[in-house]
């Protein structure tokens, strides 16, 4: 297994250049990922020690533009209704950039109103207005209070007993009680309950722990749940779960980082979901973040809870709040 060299000067380029030269149709077509795709980029030139690639400002301007006044969450784009989503992600960039100061007051707690608005009395979030359930949204309304400091009891002790009750019999996690168990999903309740200081409530941990460690294919790569193929994006969906479990290393570390680093374009940059396929900033932003959780090519140590690097979320109060 040759060592593959790591292509972070060619990263750059490539995710720069999916921001400043919008103008095929897949731009407009993806509209609906607009916010989250500047977290991934944004986030993914922050891990590679490149923050200033962008004019702090124009991102800013941005992401307020997104902000829907009919709800007070943010949208994916501008005239976007706004969803748990897309609010999160824009609540990520604000963090990175130490610019939550530049939504006011008024607005914020609008955007407090509107995600807890979204709770349902069994502790679960609807992902918006339209009513779709998914323990998604209750890691990303949980992450955006943990961000605005506006985490409660009431908040946190049903949305805490909603995840315990997605737990299955192989003891990960699906997106509502009683679904297929799936390592994305076992993320999103790994870290609600770590925001919300309760990992010890989990049951069967080693079990867990296994069914994670499991996911390794014999190239190295990571896949979602059993039979299917590694995808570079469990390189953190999979690897978080392990991270705020301190189980890193029951994963073969090597053999990950060649996976990862074998999805590279050697030509435009980007990191695919494996060896041959395509690019997208989706993936480059995950496979940067696994190779960061793996303590390779100095990249910024990245928060396996927040998706943030450490030096972020260490600014963030840890429910519950004294």
């Amino acid at each position: 297994m040759e060592p593959q060299q790591f292509l972070g000067d060619l990263h750059v380029e490539y995710i720069k250049n999916l921001f400043r030269k919008p103008v095929y149709i897949e731009h407009w077509m993806a509209e609906h990922l607009k916010m989250n795709a500047l977290y991934w980029g944004i986030g993914a030139l922050f891990l590679m020690h490149h923050n200033a690639e962008f004019e702090k400002e124009d991102v800013v301007s941005f992401i307020l533009e997104c902000y829907d006044t009919r709800s007070g969450g943010f949208g994916s784009a501008p005239r976007h209704d706004a969803h748990l989503l897309s609010t999160l992600s824009a609540l990520q960039v604000l963090k990175l950039y130490d610019a939550l100061d530049a939504v006011s007051a008024e607005k914020r707690s609008l955007t407090v109103q509107f995600i807890k608005g979204l709770q349902l009395p069994d502790g679960s979030f609807e992902g918006d207005r339209f009513g779709e359930v998914d323990t998604r949204f209750v890691y990303t309304a949980i992450q955006s209070l943990a961000i605005l400091e506006e985490l409660t009891p009431e908040i946190v002790d049903p949305a805490v007993n909603f995840i315990l009750r997605c737990q299955n019999f192989d003891s990960s996690f699906g997106m509502v009680p009683g679904a297929e168990s799936h390592s994305a999903q076992a993320f999103t309740c790994l870290g609600t309950l770590a925001i919300c200081h309760a990992l010890d409530k989990l049951q069967n941990v080693e079990t867990l722990e296994w069914w994670l460690s499991d996911r390794q294919v014999a190239n190295g790569g990571l896949n979602g749940r059993p039979e299917k193929l590694p995808d570079v994006c469990y390189s953190w969906w999979v690897l978080s779960c392990l991270g705020i479990l301190d189980k890193l290393n029951y994963v073969d570390s090597e053999k990950l980082t060649h996976f990862i680093l074998s999805s590279q374009n050697s030509e435009s940059g980007g990191i695919s979901d494996r060896a041959g396929n395509e690019c997208d900033v989706y993936h480059t932003f995950f496979g940067l973040a696994g190779l960061s959780l793996l303590g390779k090519e100095n990249l910024e140590p990245i928060d396996p809870i927040y998706g943030l690097p450490v030096n972020v979320t260490k600014t963030i109060k840890k429910y519950p709040y004294n």
